[in-house]
């Protein structure tokens, strides 16, 4: 008997019912969005931000110590053949990227278009000492797990605006003698747009670059992109780091490396850790090692890397963290806000079914029904309701979320099964709440005044 009534209620009414379910729908539907997108931002976040520069920099011990204590380099260097390391730790997955850098001071001079193809190169103008910095361009590296990896500077460096080209670790001199270096075949470089601007350089450009222990001779280079990194960067000349550990006599070695990870934002214990990770006891350093700190993989590339300190660039790690609570913020809020909408239009769509049940209602009191069962057969409608509408929306949001990722980030957005039980959860108090205004005007209503239109 109580289901029949259910049913043709709802059937009676499915127009209002039908209303209350598009309602639940539309809230059901923002919050499956809004929760997918907001369990599977922080990737996405920290993989958008990633293209704007490494968030970890690894250098020597002794030159950290050194830049530390007195502000002073320190001629110290790590081992190239180590990077590969970087890919075996335990949160190998949230390195993205990395590139090693060997840096240095070189002199600098411009080949005359008369003297570019002459055998010793001394008809040139003289430009001064510049800084000179090798590195990986897109290097193909063979893992110590036997995977393979293409890494370095074109990736981690996508906002820098380049005139010509970016070079190619193809580029770099398969010569391995001195003698062939000094015949002047013209190697390749990219230069700075300040450095570029003050000596009016260009593309194609041929230069020669000279350092202290061989400063009787010359190298050249061609000029083939030059590009503007909006920082110091804009000053120097960069080239493949083979060609720059020939240049400076350093073979297998490197003065420091960046890192792009992805990180989880620091809490208490991840500043804790920060600090002193010795200070921690076992469950809470269990915890920090285990979680994609910054300070976390920081210590774990010093396990990998000998005699290295690896540091969090702050202002980039800092960065993510307040972008990523914030965006995460703003997706409850979303889901907040949808879901009181959701709840008032359900209380006004169920409060005039009731004002227009009244009379019905009115006369299952005369006859003597109690106002739980009464009640909750206007829950029960509305419940059924929700179903169709929760289900529908949960859908419809699935759609929205991807919707969102391609436009967004383009890529798609992770479906999270936790989502299901927080939306079910969400909609059935959302609906409750609506609907307690109208059950509190139903238990208001007197069968006398509602059956003789009394007020």
């Amino acid at each position: 008997m109580f289901f029949r009534m259910v049913f043709r209620a709802l059937v009676r009414q499915w127009k209002k019912m039908l209303m209350i379910a598009f309602t639940i729908a539309l809230g059901a539907s923002l919050a499956t969005a809004m929760l997918n997108v907001m369990f599977d931002v922080g990737d996405k976040v920290n993989q958008e931000l990633k293209t704007y520069g490494a968030n970890i920099r690894v250098v020597p011990q002794s030159a950290s110590i050194m830049s530390d204590m007195y502000g002073l380099a320190n001629e110290s260097y790590l081992r190239e053949d180590e990077l590969g390391r970087l890919k075996t730790i335990f949160w190998a997955f949230n390195i993205v990227d990395f590139a090693p850098y060997l840096d240095g001071t070189a002199h600098l001079a411009k080949i005359s278009e008369s003297a570019a193809g002459s055998a010793d190169g001394r008809d040139f103008t003289e430009l001064g000492d510049v800084k000179v910095v090798g590195t990986w361009f897109n290097h193909h590296l063979a893992l110590p797990t036997g995977e393979e990896l293409d890494t370095g500077m074109v990736a981690m460096k996508k906002w820098w605006t380049v005139t010509g080209d970016w070079l190619s670790d193809d580029d770099a001199s398969d010569t391995d003698t001195a003698e062939a270096k000094n015949d002047l075949v013209p190697m390749c470089v990219m230069v700075g747009s300040e450095l570029a601007q003050k000596h009016g350089l260009q593309v194609g450009d041929t230069l020669t670059l000279s350092v202290q222990n061989w400063q009787n001779k010359h190298w050249a280079f061609t000029v083939a992109g030059i590009f503007d990194a909006g920082g110091d960067e804009d000053e120097c000349v960069y080239m493949n780091l083979s060609d720059a550990q020939w240049l400076f006599g350093k073979s297998g070695l490197i003065s420091s490396i960046e890192v792009s990870a992805l990180t989880t934002p620091d809490n208490d214990l991840a500043r804790k850790a920060a600090q002193d990770p010795t200070a921690l006891n076992q469950m809470d350093w269990d915890t920090w090692y285990c979680t994609a700190y910054v300070s976390s993989i920081c210590y774990q590339i010093q396990e990998v890397i000998s005699n290295s300190v690896a540091k969090a660039v702050r202002q980039v790690a800092e960065s993510e963290g307040a972008i990523l609570n914030k965006t995460q913020l703003l997706m409850l809020l979303i889901t907040i806000l949808s879901l009181i909408g959701s709840a008032l239009g359900i209380s006004n769509l169920v409060t005039a079914s009731v004002m227009e049940r009244s009379k019905e209602i009115g006369l299952l009191k005369a006859i003597g029904a109690y106002d739980g069962p009464i009640s909750a057969l206007i829950l029960t409608e509305i419940l059924l309701t929700a179903v169709v509408g929760g289900v529908l929306g949960y859908f419809a949001g699935l759609g929205f979320a991807q919707v969102i990722g391609q436009s967004v980030f383009d890529s798609n957005i992770a479906i999270k099964v936790t989502v299901i039980p927080l939306v079910a959860i969400l909609i059935f108090v959302v609906t409750l709440a609506g609907s307690i205004p109208s059950i509190r005007l139903l238990l208001s209503l007197r069968p006398a005044e509602v059956l003789h239109g009394g007020h």
